[in-house]
């Protein structure tokens, strides 16, 4: 999944991307809030971190000018502004959480699924089409509720990507954008790599491919 984090402070913004990279998320950062709406306004994501605190434009500017589009991205607001009147501005102009500085990473990475998971309409905490499973927690597949399958960082965040839309196809560049941050270098075949050692993990029947156009994970199994 991809991720927006804007965050102005060099050493937070630099630790939540390198935890959010090793979580298997797609990063992409900036630091100030006209940066943010702009990118905003050329790039899909799964999911958008705000700080508050933002120069230039605020973050509920920001937040308020991206629901104002009716855009229905996932966004967390990460702040150290810890006042009522902050937090209900926040919650009521259209975040999904508000989460204070300083936080632990694992706490901020829950609340992701979680938002995640409402967003998605899913009550479970993993993602399924019936014959595949994945928990997004432990990075785990199950095939036929079997014994769990460890998956690497890409496996995962490739199957991922595929299991939040049973049935729906995905070309090579859906896929890329969603496994590969900015500057990342992507090779040209990465993504088939990738299709191939899962395929030898969970067996071939689980990606289906549809010739010329991408590869999909069929619905309710």
């Amino acid at each position: 999944m991809r991720v927006l984090l804007v965050e102005d402070d060099p050493m937070i913004g630099e630790a939540i991307q390198e935890a959010l990279k090793d979580a298997s998320y797609a990063t992409d950062w900036v630091k100030n809030g006209q940066t943010a709406l702009n990118t905003i306004a050329c790039q899909n994501y799964d999911i958008i971190l705000l700080d508050l605190g933002l120069p230039g434009k605020d973050g509920l500017e920001v937040l308020n000018v991206t629901r104002a589009k009716d855009n229905p991205v996932p966004l967390l607001i990460i702040t150290a502004r810890d006042g009522l009147d902050d937090r209900i501005r926040g919650l009521d102009g259209g975040a999904d959480d508000y989460v204070l500085k300083p936080f632990e990473m694992t706490e901020l990475l829950a609340r992701m699924r979680a938002v995640l998971r409402r967003k998605g309409g899913i009550a479970s905490p993993y993602f399924t089409n019936g014959l595949v499973s994945l928990d997004p927690a432990t990075r785990e597949a199950t095939v036929n509720a079997g014994g769990p399958i460890q998956l690497s960082s890409r496996e995962f965040a490739l199957l991922q990507a595929l299991l939040v839309r049973p049935g729906a196809i995905l070309s090579r560049s859906d896929l890329e954008d969603r496994i590969y941050g900015w500057g990342e270098e992507v090779e040209s075949n990465a993504v088939d790599f990738l299709i191939h050692a899962l395929r030898k993990k969970l067996g071939s029947e689980v990606i289906k491919n549809v010739r010329g156009v991408g590869w999909m994970v069929l619905k309710n199994g």
